[in-house]
């Protein structure tokens, strides 16, 4: 949540802004420059400096259990989109499914071309793109929850298309692409209200949930394809989808029992039920002078964004206040989540490791599942604690150096004797660890920060449109993987990890050029940091305008006369 400023700084005056008034704060606050440690970690007892300012203090983590329920029920639309990816990982490879939907080959068996596999795993991220576009505008007009319960719905339309399907392929693909409209409206709604509902210093760990909620989806589906598996109906696909149903109608019911976001609240005038939703989030009650504060600091700053005007799409590429580099940034660290690698994984793993010689491959994706579901709560753990910037660096190193060993294991050592004989098992057994130590280096650093960043980088009346282009590069990508994926493999097999690779060394170099640190600072404090021009590799240092000493020299963090290699380290 954001901090109370007595003097809000004219944006042009970010590098002067005076000395907080002496009543508001203590002598020896005003006279120290806080260490970066001091101002920025998270505290687990009552800052009486922060009250004496009218801060919302912060309490022991075990008061914040009703509000991390709340987000977490937010947070279940990862779970509809988990689901999917789970559960048509498995599709893909059921008799069923191939009989129904699939082509004749000349000795008149049944099989899904390498065009139709791709088109009906992957077209729901085009839906989800558009969605993530289009609805997300309800958001903005209705309120974040009603815009979930919308979206939601219109997820369960495709759902009816899909599960109605008999033999026409193309019915099943229209679900799917109805159904990713819905996806793609809850992927941007989702961690923005979490991110606008949550105390600042658990913002991260609550939109982490998000991530969460998607392991958790991918999960069960693939345990759920294993259930289902032996049958040699409908009931191997049809059951699965069919659960999507109970998944959406507690998605809505959960939305009956979360707050509205307090800055939609503020920006449509109803002051009462911003405060509410204040009290609420930070379990403070109604009248604490810090609910207040909080009101008439996002009261401040939604109306300097009415006095812009309504946001428009060609004002998202405007450098002035930084706009367009912030947008860039996040499309960046979406699209870099998904050349990460990760669904080549997780909507092909059924197939990929039936090539490694496993017997009973949907075995392998339940171990996968767990691995990344389990691996998720230490990423939830951690990025709190260490940041964002710091994860995304260590991540991308860890997984560059999983994919080199599982690509060349699989391209020098799993078919001894050729492509045609029998794989290693060994070989076999290898690439399948370091799948699972990519998969936790992953789900504790890029999965869930990739939302974080983006929910967090954009100032509230183009909050909306930034995250939607953002989250529909995230499904671009994740369509042109989706698609193309069984065309590289038919090509050039494992060598296809070099490519992720590549990409995961091109991210660590971006990551630590571009994206700055905002680790225990509210949405507000984020927005004056890039308007301060702070350089990424310097904003850990930085300290908000309200905290500053009289020695804190804010020019020092814009400027850095030391050659790129050696900002390094």
């Amino acid at each position: 949540m954001s901090e109370a400023v007595a003097n809000p700084i004219p944006q042009n005056e970010s590098n002067t802004q005076p000395m907080p008034n002496v009543n508001d704060m203590n002598t020896d606050s005003m006279m120290s420059t806080p260490s970066n440690k001091a101002e920025r970690d998270d505290s687990k007892e009552f800052d009486a400096d922060a009250i004496a300012m009218n801060d919302m203090p912060v309490k022991p983590s075990s008061a914040y259990v009703t509000v991390s329920i709340m987000c977490i029920m937010i947070a279940f639309g990862g779970f509809v989109f988990g689901w999917d990816t789970g559960t048509i990982s498995g599709f893909v490879a059921q008799t069923d499914f191939v009989d129904r939907l699939g082509q004749t080959s000349g000795s008149g068996k049944r099989y899904l071309s390498k065009v139709r596999t791709g088109l009906v795993v992957s077209i729901f991220n085009i839906g989800c793109a558009i969605g993530g576009v289009i609805l997300s505008k309800i958001g903005d007009v209705k309120g974040r929850r009603i815009g979930l319960i919308v979206v939601v719905i219109i997820y369960v339309i495709g759902l009816i298309i899909s599960i109605a399907t008999q033999h026409a392929w193309y019915q099943y693909f229209i679900g799917r692409i109805i159904s990713g409209l819905g996806v793609g409206g809850i992927s941007v709604l989702s961690p923005m209200l979490i991110s606008e509902v949550s105390p600042k210093h658990l913002r991260a760990t609550l939109v982490s949930c998000y991530q969460l909620m998607i392991t958790l989806g991918i999960f069960l589906g693939y345990c759920t394809n294993f259930g289902t598996k032996n049958y040699t109906n409908t009931v191997q696909w049809r059951v699965p989808l069919g659960l999507g149903f109970a998944w959406a109608l507690f998605m809505i019911g959960g939305m009956m029992f979360v707050p509205e976001s307090p800055r939609f609240l503020v920006s449509v005038g109803r002051a009462e039920d911003a405060k509410h939703s204040i009290s609420v989030s930070n379990k403070v009650p109604i009248d604490d002078p810090s609910v207040e504060a909080e009101y008439e600091a996002l009261q401040a700053s939604a109306e300097a964004e009415k006095l812009a005007g309504n946001a428009s799409w060609a004002e998202l590429f405007s450098t002035k206040d930084k706009i367009f580099q912030r947008l860039f940034m996040g499309c960046m660290i979406q699209s870099l989540q998904q050349l990460t690698g990760d669904n080549y994984f997780f909507y092909y793993g059924t197939t990929v490791f039936k090539a490694v010689g496993l017997a009973d491959s949907f075995e392998t994706s339940i171990v996968i599942g767990i691995v990344n579901f389990a691996s998720t709560f230490a990423g939830i753990f951690i990025v709190e604690r260490f940041g964002r910037r710091r994860m995304l660096l260590v991540g991308a190193a860890t997984m560059t150096a999983c994919f080199v060993v599982f690509s060349s294991v699989g391209v020098t050592r799993l078919y001894p004797n050729g492509d045609d004989g029998p794989s290693s098992k060994g070989a076999g057994n290898c690439m399948i660890v370091f799948t699972c130590f990519y998969l936790f280096c992953f789900a504790t650093s890029w999965a869930p920060l990739a939302f974080v960043i983006t929910s967090e980088s954009y100032p509230l009346r183009m909050k909306a449109k930034a995250m939607s282009l953002a989250q529909g590069c995230n499904w671009i990508w994740g369509f042109l993987i989706g698609f193309f994926t069984p065309f590289i493999t038919g090509a050039i097999g494992f060598y296809y990890g070099y490519v992720f690779m590549g990409c995961l060394c091109f991210s660590w170099f971006y990551v630590f050029f571009f994206v700055p640190e905002t680790k225990g600072l509210s949405l507000e404090e984020v927005d004056q940091m890039w308007l301060e021009g702070t350089l990424p590799w310097k904003s850990t240092e930085w300290v908000p305008p309200s905290r500053r000493g009289a020695d804190y020299d804010a020019a020092a963090m814009a400027t850095d006369d030391k050659p790129w290699y050696k900002r390094m380290i």
